[in-house]
């Protein structure tokens, strides 16, 4: 990733998220993350950047089986605190998972693909490594709400200086050149954001709300081509067998594992 968070950075990340309207938006993020990713008891997910645990924390007592990654020690630091031993967490980027094909059942990148400098290898990464498929939530670049960050990013240097903020249209773009035709689906959230309240509540969790391109926060989940492994076949013939590597390989033959 191509900003670190370091230690002030990382207590300000969770301070800032302490804050009322901050705390509320936080929800409803988080709330459209855990429809799309259909928490199952068992299930293994790796947040990808997982940054403080924030993401963590709401899945931690559905059953599943959850790994946490991030580059900064500052950041892991703040996430052991608040997860204690309920996560198996790691210190890695995103471009580079440190897990086998497949490892997992979803993989998660939440408010991390921003602060990457190559968000393709990102994606490629936790398609690799995922099984069943791949959540994403970002800000919306076309949203009121981060213009207003963008602009004031020039003049008040913040985290969110240092993101670069997608829409859907450009998500989708990408995910067709890195994977071809996939099943995609998303949604938004956030569609105001200066407000709270249960009215507000449930006004976003409104189904035709969430299909605005306009947003502050975009989810969206995708599922990934299936992935397998290659062995050699052993072919028998009269006087003799094949147990080439290449031989198995040449003939075409795909056998899952």
């Amino acid at each position: 990733m191509s900003y670190e968070f370091d230690f002030k950075a990382a207590q300000a990340y969770d301070a800032f998220f302490e804050k009322g309207g901050a705390r509320h938006r936080l929800d409803l993020e988080i709330k459209l993350i855990s429809s799309l990713i259909s928490p199952i008891p068992g299930k293994r997910l790796l947040d990808i950047g997982c940054g403080t645990g924030l993401s963590l924390e709401p899945f931690v007592d559905l059953g599943m089986n959850l790994t946490g990654i991030d580059p900064s020690a500052y950041m892991l630091d703040k996430a052991a605190e608040r997860l204690g031993h309920r996560v198996d967490l790691h210190r890695g980027t995103a471009e580079d998972l440190p897990f086998d094909d497949n490892s997992f059942d979803t993989a998660l990148l939440f408010f991390s693909l921003e602060f990457s400098n190559r968000p393709a290898k990102a994606i490629e990464e936790a398609c690799r490594v995922a099984r069943e498929q791949v959540v994403i939530g970002v800000h919306n670049r076309y949203a009121p709400q981060n213009m207003a960050r963008r602009l004031k990013g020039f003049f008040f240097p913040d985290m969110y200086s240092h993101a670069h903020f997608f829409s859907v249209w450009e998500l989708k773009i990408m995910m067709n050149s890195i994977l071809g035709k996939v099943p995609v689906k998303w949604r938004t959230t956030v569609q105001f954001p200066f407000l709270s309240g249960s009215l507000i509540s449930k006004l976003e969790s409104l189904r035709f709300i969430q299909w605005s391109y306009w947003g502050s926060f975009i989810g969206m989940r995708i599922k990934p081509v299936p992935k397998f492994r290659t062995r050699p076949l052993v072919l028998k013939t009269r006087n003799h067998k094949i147990n080439e590597p290449a031989a198995g390989l040449a003939l075409g033959f795909r056998i899952k594992e």
